[in-house]
């Protein structure tokens, strides 16, 4: 059975990774292979079926969880998009023209900066609206974007705000805050490093392709609930505990609650309308390679990782276990790995923390990140994101390197 589902999860990284050959959306391919692995489960248990169904309910839950917070972010910027605010910003802040070198240095500081401040899911489609903004080639489009991922990456391990995994870690009582503060070094190591192999591909000047249009007072309001929205969402997950869904969507109530009181008193906008302007594809990829991961932890194939770790030094499992992570959802490969209670040094968990944030760059589904560039830009495949992975390597090794012996 172990076999099977592993077996099913490599045909499910194939069908991503050949969708141009065979021509259907990947969204469809994971989603598919994703229900038959749990269908295999529930057959292959038949006399287990309370355990496998309890199993399903909890990998459930965590989809769930991630989905609605996607909808609510998805739905802010859908309404930014839609009413050119993300382009009018971009037009005020930025040249007309700029230099292919500027950009690429640019969108590398916004992706530490960002991705520190806010998720990195909401950092992610902020830069991609940047970068689709430009006159770029496919190979110009794809750089960037590979670089925004690594970069998003790099910068959600510093602060626990940032990446699930940093949290856990934390949660643990492993690092303060203080320690992980100082990943900042390593993340910009790392992000540097990639920065300038980029760098050497051949620059000219890029024209911008957006127009600013009128902005309404509507519009500010939102984007300033939009930013407050993303403030509390931090302040309020430290302080309280308070799942960053429940702030996301208690955001989303508000903008809706707007939109009725400036239909009933203004003019009409209707801002549910932007629901619909969400690419469902991207929550049906989710939630295809979230139910292939629930059931790969489930025939125990996290504990394989686990003990595997055990095995080696830390500096060296760690290395391994960020780079298995643009396979394996890190999230509960972290879980398992706590779990293990592990002996290690500040700086052995530092490199944890960074391995297991920043190795998903590697590849294009190993994180939230890539996953959503995936989705929004249809110029980047699994093939055309795998071209850099010797960059992505250097980058990754390069921050790794910083954290363990620097630090």
């Amino acid at each position: 059975m172990t076999t099977a589902i592993i077996l099913v999860a490599c045909l499910a990284l194939l069908s991503i990774a050949f969708e141009e050959v065979i021509h259907i959306n990947k969204a469809k391919t994971t989603l598919f292979f994703g229900c038959f692995s749990w269908l295999f489960l529930f057959i292959a248990h038949h006399g287990e079926a309370e355990q496998i169904n309890t199993a399903l309910n909890e990998n459930l839950l965590d989809i769930a969880s991630l989905w609605l917070f996607l909808v609510a972010t998805m739905t802010f910027v859908a309404y930014l998009n839609g009413r050119g605010l993300i382009s009018t910003i971009v037009s005020k802040v930025m040249p007309g023209k700029l230099s292919l070198k500027g950009l690429t240095i640019l969108i590398a500081l916004l992706g530490v900066l960002l991705s520190m401040l806010c998720d990195n899911i909401t950092a992610t489609l902020v830069l991609i609206g940047i970068i689709q903004s430009f006159k770029l080639t496919t190979a110009e489009r794809v750089r960037l974007c590979v670089l925004a991922v690594f970069a998003i990456n790099s910068g959600g391990v510093v602060l626990i705000t940032g990446d699930v995994t940093t949290l856990m870690i934390f949660s643990s009582g492993y690092l303060s805050i203080e320690q992980l503060l100082g990943l900042i070094i390593p993340a910009f190591a790392g992000v540097f490093t990639l920065m300038l192999l980029m760098l050497m591909y051949q620059s000219r000047t890029i024209e911008a392709e957006h127009e600013s249009g009128e902005v309404y007072r509507i519009d500010i309001f939102i984007s300033v609930l939009f930013f407050t929205t993303i403030v509390s969402t931090m302040i309020l997950s430290v302080m309280f505990a308070i799942p960053p869904v429940l702030t996301f969507l208690s955001g989303l109530s508000v903008m809706f609650m707007t939109g009725a009181y400036v239909n009933k008193y203004r003019y009409e906008v209707h801002l549910l309308e932007y629901v619909r302007e969400i690419q469902f594809d991207t929550l049906m990829f989710f939630l295809g390679i979230l139910l292939i991961v629930g059931a790969l932890k489930e025939v125990g194939v996290l504990i394989w990782v686990t003990e595997f770790y055990l095995l080696l030094s830390p500096e060296i499992s760690s290395f391994i276990m960020g780079v298995l992570s643009s396979l394996l959802d890190n999230v509960p490969l972290t879980a398992a790995l706590l779990k293990a209670q592990p002996e290690l040094t500040s700086n052995q968990w530092l490199g944890l923390a960074y391995g297991v944030g920043v190795g998903g760059s590697m590849l294009v589904i190993g994180s939230a990140a890539g996953i959503v560039a995936m989705s929004r830009v249809k110029e980047l495949s699994f093939f055309q994101y795998a071209r850099y992975l010797p960059h992505l390597f250097v980058a990754y090794a390069a921050g790794y390197l910083v954290t363990i012996y620097s630090l």
